[in-house]
């Protein structure tokens, strides 16, 4: 297998916490917000960070590769956007957009977003002060090279009030099939709100729900240091995880064995697997993992997660525009990768 970061081994608390998630905003000092910048400044913006980072004294410099998205295709695009690496404005590539990623895909520095500059760090996992420390690092390394835009009172500046301050937005992807089941998802939602969490989809703001996954992150950025959010942030996923467990723990253990089993029985003998099949069946056998039902290599899991979306399938063989073939492709991915399971 690749060195890719979803397919390392993490922290995985209790098969709950799939992964980490660590982005800060930033913007370059006397220079014109995204939504105000020329295409030429917005270039400009571009090269500095890629020249930066590339020609920095850092011993990660020589990890990166720069990207320009309109130069990309949209299946490419669509396949980053599949792996969390960039957000749905950067795959849609409209303006002048860039970006920095590393070889194993766990870093991704997002260029001419809704901010100059998108530090990104994602890891397996419950990491959050690995995450952080790692984009600290790029942090200071690109502040020191460009100088960003930043207040004594309201601290980094930036395109959308509501990042004001750290411009820091840390998350967790939880695996919560059985609050989902019970329908208390929206509940939860409403209650993290208050305590200046958010729960959203999988990826990210305004998006639907994949394979039971959700998106805990904070929204307070403003009068909060960093180490305070990443804090708040892990203590109340705690909770949410316990919550999780013990609803696992009360299933009806014949009926939870049923479900797994069957959803391994596709993954290893499907000849057409959609999308929404794949993601379902990934989630019962994450779920028999954790339960302890069954044991997979989460990388098994991940692999498919990541590797067998639309724009991913279209990416490893450009014929696959058809979707009963990327369906035939994606079911024989699964049968190689769960056969001997």
């Amino acid at each position: 297998m690749s060195n890719k970061w979803y397919l390392k081994d993490g922290g995985n608390l209790d098969g709950i916490v799939l992964s980490t998630r660590i982005r800060l905003a930033r913007n370059l000092a006397g220079t014109p917000f995204p939504n105000r910048i020329t295409p030429e400044g917005q270039r400009e913006i571009n090269h500095k960070v890629r020249d930066a980072l590339i020609n920095g004294n850092s011993a990660v410099s020589s990890d990166f590769t720069y990207f320009e998205l309109d130069k990309l295709s949209a299946a490419r695009r669509g396949a980053m956007l599949e792996r969390h690496i960039i957000s749905p404005e950067l795959a849609a590539a409209q303006g002048v957009k860039a970006l920095l990623l590393s070889s194993d895909e766990s870093v991704s520095i997002m260029l001419g977003e809704e901010d100059h500059i998108r530090i990104q760090v994602l890891s397996q996992g419950e990491d959050l002060q690995d995450a952080f420390s790692l984009a600290q690092k790029l942090d200071i390394l690109l502040d020191s090279e460009l100088h960003f835009a930043f207040d004594e009172r309201l601290g980094y500046l930036t395109e959308c009030p509501t990042n004001l301050g750290t411009g820091l937005r840390a998350s967790l992807m939880l695996h919560l099939p059985a609050i989902e089941r019970l329908g208390a998802v929206e509940r939860l939602a409403a209650s993290v709100a208050k305590i200046g969490l958010t729960i959203r989809g999988t990826f990210g703001e305004g998006s639907g729900i994949t394979g039971s996954l959700y998106q805990l992150s904070n929204q307070v950025t403003l009068g909060i240091s960093e180490e305070s959010a990443i804090e708040n942030l892990k203590a109340i996923a705690g909770q949410i995880i316990a919550q999780e467990q013990s609803l696992r723990e009360k299933a009806d253990r014949l009926e939870l064995e049923d479900t797994v089993f069957r959803s391994l029985g596709i993954l290893r003998n499907a000849r057409l697997l959609n999308s929404e099949e794949m993601t379902e069946a990934l989630s019962n056998l994450r779920m028999g993992v954790s339960q302890k039902i069954l044991r997979v290599p989460v990388s098994l899991i991940n692999k498919l997660l990541y590797e067998g979306g639309s724009a991913s399938l279209r990416t490893e063989n450009e014929t696959l525009e058809n979707p009963r073939e990327r369906d035939k492709r994606r079911a024989e991915l699964a049968r190689t990768l769960f056969a001997q399971v």
